[in-house]
């Protein structure tokens, strides 16, 4: 007789309740891209610097609140959870930190390993105290979350994939997509073999050999699918958490989906990232997660100058700058370097010259598209008289339902040229 050895699988749920790091990613994605809105009466600081005892706490507040818990076991783990001493609680928490360190999520600093070398620790989610160990986001991590709230803002619009920016017009040598035509001079000689031979085969019968001529070519006729450069302006005045509502993290989120949509679906397009408060300085997307806002007013004009700087370096068929924001322009930098101010906004000096960029936007050729998280009069009227220079479009949208708006005018951008 032949014993057959049997392994069954099912998913782990001992010490850790069978949660994953990327099961905590998402779970923890609002903490991680965090803009300050929690600590907006804080002292500022343009950088987030989450200890590890804050990720613990996070972590523990999404546990409690059953984020990383399936629906069918919900009441199960709560209860298991509940029953949990509090020192078996700050194990869990110490292996699911560890978790994320080991698989490349995160990475931590201990400030009292540079302090005191000797005493520095081996590593590990316990080590040193807590409050003085400080950790980082790894662009994997960015990449996964990006992944996930594009998967998520894609799924909302029902859309299941997603493809290259289709152009109204028919070319030839990108991809089949309609009916063979007959060649003519100038187009790529994508040769439709089918409609080639049949042609010559209704002229000449079916003989060999068979005799060709020029008019019996044929080539598949193409949707050209054009390349573009595209420059995300990102309001970060301390505006864009006040109110009662933080609209800097979703954001974030944003520009992480569509920095992932791009790179994975329109590798012949480009992203660079800009932020405008007082000033404007270009933002690696890598460093997106650590971002907050400050104190800052709105200095559009600045923004617009260096979106223009950064996309005369592009080589697109189109160029376009998307800009996110919440308030109107209410800053500007003056031509000796002074910053001139009026927080009321609609100051004449300000606007005119604001518009002036926009103007040069327009000569370049330059689309500008404006999502408003804000419906105050003034922002309104700036942003009109934006889209009628540029002919780009304005959108009124919220936190919720920015992504929906930026990621369906991305994907469905049209261009008339052909080449």
């Amino acid at each position: 007789m032949v014993f057959m050895k049997w392994i069954t699988y099912s998913r782990y749920t001992g010490d850790d309740f069978g949660i994953d790091s990327e099961d905590l990613l998402q779970a923890l994605s609002d903490f991680l891209l965090e803009s300050g809105f929690n600590t907006q009466y804080m002292p500022f600081s343009e950088w987030n610097s989450h200890s590890l005892e804050d990720l613990k706490n996070a972590i523990q507040q999404a546990l409690e609140q059953g984020k990383m818990f399936p629906d069918d076991r919900l009441q199960q783990m709560m209860e298991q959870l509940q029953s949990l001493s509090q020192e078996q609680l700050q194990q869990l928490l110490d292996r699911l930190v560890q978790k994320l360190i080991d698989d490349g999520h995160i990475t931590i600093e201990d400030q009292n390993a540079e302090q005191n070398p000797e005493q520095a620790p081996r590593g590990g989610a316990g080590a040193g105290p807590d409050s003085k160990v400080k950790f980082e986001v790894t662009d994997k991590s960015l990449d996964f979350l990006g992944f996930k709230t594009l998967k998520d803002l894609l799924g909302s619009l029902g859309k299941s994939s997603f493809g290259r920016h289709d152009t109204r017009d028919l070319a030839t040598g990108i991809e089949a997509s309609g009916a063979s035509k007959l060649y003519e001079f100038g187009d790529t000689l994508n040769l439709d073999i089918s409609e080639t031979l049949f042609s010559a085969i209704r002229r000449e019968g079916a003989k060999v050999p068979l005799n060709m001529d020029y008019s019996d070519l044929h080539v598949h006729q193409c949707e050209y699918q054009s390349s573009c450069a595209t420059v995300l302006m990102l309001d970060c005045s301390h505006s864009m958490i006040l109110y009662g509502e933080d609209r800097f993290t979703p954001a974030k989120k944003v520009a992480l989906a569509l920095a992932h949509l791009i790179r994975t679906q329109y590798p012949g397009d480009s992203l660079r990232c800009v932020l405008f408060h007082d000033s404007a300085e270009e933002l690696a997307i890598s460093q997106l997660a650590r971002v907050q806002v400050g104190p800052y007013y709105t200095n559009t004009r600045d923004g617009l100058i260096l979106a223009q700087r950064l996309l005369a370096q592009e080589k697109k068929d189109m160029r376009q700058i998307v800009m996110i924001t919440d308030g109107k322009p209410s800053a500007l930098t003056l031509d000796d370097g002074r910053m001139y101010r009026n927080a009321f906004g609609l100051d004449p000096l300000v606007i005119s010259r604001t518009l002036e960029e926009v103007n040069r936007c327009k000569k370049q050729g330059i689309l500008i598209n404006t999502f408003m998280l804000a419906s105050d009069y003034g922002l309104v009227n700036f942003v009109q008289k934006v889209t009628e220079i540029c002919r780009g479009k304005a959108y009124f949208t919220t936190p919720y339902t920015l992504g929906q708006y930026l990621l369906m005018d991305y994907m469905n951008r049209k261009t008339r040229t052909i080449h």
